[in-house]
């Protein structure tokens, strides 16, 4: 039982969780590393919930990179079936929780399937108001930059005026900035992760793999993160 008092703690609007460490997971315990992909999806779909529960507005989950296409090719096929499962099965649980979806990321070269997964649950639950989910799949910080750019320079805006709120509305989702960026399993890095949006996060690094890291693993982070003295730029966020 969560016995964290959150009227007490600072709650970040954007959080964003790099979900880190599955294979490895699954390596500990003598399993093929399909069964830790496998088990950090049950965990993502509760933990995701909980996090929402707890006044977070916006959560960002890296699910799966555009670097991630260079594994092996039965793990790849492996967590594009994980993606379409998750999509059209769980479609009650996002309606029932009011969450709205979203995606970042490109479409080439993920398949048919998990486009259209994708799109369908996109299209379900636009409506909804209570918190919402941004699945960065097929995802890479540069890219989405990079696309950013080619939609600016097609769109003929004056660029020498542009601000960088302006710049935000041409990304994939015109969402807040992240505020706290979590990545499991102990690795000390963004992997090119929401770039533009982590500009002023606060980073936390627990070593605990996705699949492990349960409602008690985010209340610590919390925690943590009300303990910063937060500055941008030099200034406190007061």
């Amino acid at each position: 039982m969560n016995n964290v008092d959150y009227s007490q703690l600072k709650i970040p609007t954007h959080v964003g969780i790099i979900v880190d460490g599955n294979g490895r997971w699954a390596k500990e315990r003598g399993l093929p590393r399909i069964k830790g992909h496998d088990a950090g999806f049950e965990n993502l779909k509760q933990l995701s919930l909980y996090i929402l529960k707890r006044g977070v507005k916006v959560l960002s989950l890296y699910v799966f990179s555009t670097e991630n296409f260079k594994r092996a090719e039965e793990e790849v096929g492996h967590l594009m079936g994980l993606f379409v499962r998750l999509y059209k099965k769980n479609l009650s649980l996002f309606m029932d929780n009011n969450i709205k979806v979203v995606f970042s990321g490109r479409d080439e070269p993920l398949p048919k399937s998990v486009i259209e997964a994708r799109d369908e649950l996109v299209e379900a639950t636009k409506n909804n108001t209570g918190g919402i989910v941004n699945f960065c799949m097929n995802y890479g910080g540069r890219a989405e930059i990079m696309d950013a750019v080619r939609k600016i320079a097609h769109s003929g805006v004056d660029v020498d005026t542009m601000t960088d709120e302006d710049f935000r509305h041409y990304l994939y989702q015109d969402l807040p900035d992240i505020d706290l960026m979590i990545r499991t399993s102990g690795e000390l890095r963004l992997s090119n992760f929401l770039l533009w949006q982590n500009s002023y996060a606060e980073f936390y690094f627990p070593k605990t793999k996705f699949p492990d890291f349960h409602e008690a693993d985010f209340d610590q982070a919390i925690i943590e993160y009300t303990s910063r003295d937060r500055r941008f730029g030099g200034i406190k966020n007061s």
